[in-house]
């Protein structure tokens, strides 16, 4: 579970995470309890009143992988949630639907909601059908590299 309130800092970034910290160096047990106790009705307060949000691992985990691909940098407190050591570089999706829009170009949309269409001229071979698995890894100068089964992969661009 990881509590977002501002960036991580040496010391706690927010008052009431502050008040917890504080809490440990009380040495008389009353003291430690009744400092507790009101460090913790502080981020019980701010957490009612959405000042601070608190994420599982998993939630971030999954905001992460459905912004991917999209230029969202301001969701990079994702990263640190989710445990890995900055944005993710690939992911992996099922196809729900490709068609070619009007100039020839094809359009997928997956499974997780997402759609990402081509954005160079390469031919895919064989046609894409549902179901298939669809890897998306990044790519030279912020594209993206969008592989369905076993074809030959495409140049591609998040579109929602």
């Amino acid at each position: 579970m990881l509590l977002v309130g501002r960036p991580v800092a040496a010391e706690p970034a927010d008052a009431a995470l502050k008040g917890l910290a504080d809490c440990g160096s009380v040495t008389d047990p009353a003291g430690k309890a009744a400092c507790y106790d009101a460090a913790y009705a502080r981020l019980n307060q701010q957490v009612k009143s959405g000042e601070i949000s608190i994420i599982r691992r998993k939630e971030a985990q999954e905001a992460q992988r459905g912004a991917f691909g999209l230029d969202l940098p301001s969701l990079s407190l994702f990263d640190r949630a989710a445990g890995s050591e900055g944005p993710l570089a690939s992911v992996s999706d099922e196809l729900v639907r490709a068609y070619q829009d009007g100039g020839g170009r094809w359009m997928f949309e997956l499974k997780s909601g997402a759609t990402w269409r081509q954005i160079d001229n390469g031919t895919i071979s064989p046609k894409p059908r549902a179901g298939a698995a669809v890897e998306i890894r990044k790519a030279a100068l912020g594209s993206f590299f969008l592989k369905v089964g076993e074809a030959r992969g495409v140049r591609a661009k998040r579109s929602e």
